[in-house]
């Protein structure tokens, strides 16, 4: 399948300091893909200059196979056919909702303005709401109104910059699902810039974690967590602890806790020093274990538990387990290893 959307070494500067370099991404017919990277990395600078907002020192962006930036070019950004959706909503407070969602359509004829405005509010749960203005409206339903305006002139691309971050977490996570549902069957791609690891976790079929102004993986939320290509995103991806062992075979690491055999082999010679990260999810209660730990801390999390285990010999690992199992501070428990996918890193 040939991409709908390319970027290729991507170099976008600010007062002559790069703030995104080198970059290269893709995104196909349809799905929703996210940047995630913390404060400052250039998630938002790439977003802009994918609509048009900011322009390239180097490389190129094509869409459809044509270039729509390259240093010294870019199509404006009305001639790109790209949707946006922001962080603040961006509605016209002197419009009505119906108003707001046909202000992009302006080729098309009154009627045809209206009954699409119309179609969308309904696809979006707002039916009835085309004559409310967005002061009457709560956070939830203007974030909807400024996607149904974005989808109005049916664009190959919806970019969205932040756009649940003003809004409570349970109406985050829940308009979050709704629009990737909105956008599976409009059949449009989108592409989400975010902070928040749930949510694009959540929401991405594809996601690229960021790293001063580049992107260090660019894989899917399970590989991202079970396969980081790098420490940079083990510890941005999830929670975890490192562990010092040393190389037994190319599979085996042995550890202060015991030997830990992985599902992969590690181009690392035998005896090599390594670390290796060890998930919650990879520390399990075993009451009858040999291997016992002390809890020195933890958070109630509804189903589970997450505890902070003090071993024998001074490290910190974290474990989940399931609420039933409510151990208190200074306890000590029976665990396990159940380590399925090894992530090792010399």
């Amino acid at each position: 399948m040939s991409n709908l959307l390319e970027l290729k070494e991507v170099t976008c500067c600010y007062d002559g300091s790069p703030v995104v370099r080198q970059l290269s991404m893709s995104v196909k017919q349809a799905g929703l893909y996210c940047l995630l990277g913390p404060s400052g990395c250039g998630k938002t600078t790439v977003l802009r200059a994918i609509a048009g907002f900011e322009p390239l020192t180097q490389g190129e962006i094509l869409l459809r196979g044509a270039a729509i930036s390259k240093p010294g070019y870019q199509l404006p950004p009305n001639e790109r056919h790209l949707g946006m959706v922001f962080q603040d909503y961006a509605l016209f407070p002197h419009m009505s909702v119906e108003e707001n969602i046909c202000f992009g359509m302006r080729s098309v004829k009154r009627q045809g303005r209206r009954d699409t405005a119309h179609q969308l509010l309904e696809s979006v749960g707002l039916k009835g709401y085309a004559k409310r203005f967005p002061h009457e409206l709560s956070g939830g339903q203007q974030q909807r109104v400024a996607l149904a305006r974005a989808l109005a002139i049916k664009p190959e691309i919806i970019l969205m910059d932040e756009p649940f971050s003003n809004l409570d977490i349970d109406l985050r996570e829940r308009l979050g699902l709704e629009v990737k549902e909105i956008l599976k069957a409009q059949g449009i791609a989108a592409i989400l810039v975010t902070h928040d690891q749930h949510e694009a976790f959540a929401l991405g079929e594809m996601v690229g974690i960021m790293r001063e102004g580049r992107i260090e993986q660019w894989d899917t939320p399970f590989n991202l967590y079970h396969e980081p290509r790098n420490r940079f995103v083990a510890n941005f991806i999830g929670q975890g602890v490192f562990l010092k062992g040393s190389m037994l075979s190319q599979d085996e690491v042995d550890t202060e806790i015991g030997v830990i055999k992985g599902d992969r082999a590690y181009p690392c010679s035998l005896g090599s020093a390594v670390e290796v990260l060890l998930r919650p999810d990879d520390i399990l209660p075993e009451p009858d274990s040999l291997l016992k730990a002390e809890v020195t801390n933890k958070a109630f999390k509804g189903a589970e538990i997450l505890y902070t285990l003090k071993l024998a010999t001074g490290s910190t690992v974290l474990s989940l387990f399931p609420s039933h199992h409510d151990h208190y501070i200074g306890e000590r428990v029976g665990i396990r290893i159940a380590i399925q996918h090894l992530i090792v890193f010399g």
